[in-house]
């Protein structure tokens, strides 16, 4: 079995200071957390950006400042949000993928989150699928109910996805598909051959969590998904949550990868400024 890729989340769009003093919302505060997380064992970092009064951005620039700043600190691979925030224009969702991150995430569908419509129509999707092959990003494929499958397989029978896929399950959101064991189990039934995959628990984590170390999959913790370390307290930090997991996985004879781990089993695209890592 390949080793645990853990992926850290570390603001997201709707967890807010109201409802944890913790989360991180300034590039600084979240480069700071990210680096914390790295040193417990993470290996990717998903970012949404906010504006100063903690509103959800997709303001390239704050996210170029975020960037910097975890690179700055450590080698962490860098995933970068297409959905920063509710009622985005296109080319904000393509601005992200312009700077060139290592993964972005591709959401495929449309979703009522809660009392909000998410739109992904499919042609959107080709659009964000394009704009990510142009500037050698993977897409992290994002699956919030079964049907997400088909369309993303659509989009990879056009080509615009290339070949492996990796896809994420976010299980748990408001109008997505409850997060349970036999959810999960049941979308794994229906996952392409020769695919990596990880999954996402707004609510229900550690059972799905435990699932995924043992089945082969690979797992994302952090603000974005949940802010309680255990009911009623509070996580102080997201490398807590880093931490649980990292342990969890030892405890069932799983290893954990490094960052240039993770690329290769992600087989994540080496850009010039890395050549040297990797030969």
């Amino acid at each position: 079995m390949e080793k645990l890729i853990v992926t850290v989340a570390p603001t997201g769009t709707i967890t807010t200071r109201a409802q944890t003093p913790y989360v991180p919302i300034t590039p600084k505060e979240i480069a700071q957390e990210v680096y914390l997380s790295w040193k417990k064992g993470a290996s990717i970092a998903h970012i949404h950006v906010r504006e100063e009064d903690g509103t959800p951005s997709m303001d390239a620039k704050l996210y170029q400042e975020t960037m910097e700043r975890i690179k700055d600190k450590c080698d962490i691979l860098i995933s970068l949000t297409t959905a920063g925030k509710l009622y985005m224009e296109l080319e904000e969702r393509l601005a992200v993928c312009d700077l060139a991150p290592d993964f972005a995430s591709l959401n495929a569908g449309p979703l009522n989150f809660g009392e909000v419509p998410f739109q992904n129509s499919q042609d959107t999707m080709r659009k964000i699928a394009s704009r990510m092959n142009e500037f050698k990003v993977k897409p992290e494929i994002e699956i919030f109910e079964l049907g997400m499958l088909g369309n993303a397989q659509k989009i990879i029978n056009e080509g615009l996805i290339p070949a492996p896929f990796h896809y994420q399950f976010v299980l748990g959101a408001p109008g997505g598909t409850p997060a349970t064991p036999k959810n999960l189990l049941h979308m794994l039934d229906h996952l392409p051959e020769n695919s990596t995959w990880g999954v996402v628990a707004f609510s229900n984590q550690i059972p799905l969590q435990a699932i995924a170390i043992s089945q082969g999959g690979h797992v994302r913790v952090g603000m974005e998904d949940h802010i309680y370390y255990r009911p009623g307290e509070l996580a102080k930090s997201n490398a807590d949550f880093v931490e649980r997991i990292v342990n969890l996985s030892n405890e069932l004879g799983r290893e954990v990868a490094s960052p240039e781990e993770a690329r290769k089993i992600l087989t994540l695209p080496v850009r010039d400024g890395q050549l040297a890592d990797h030969m």
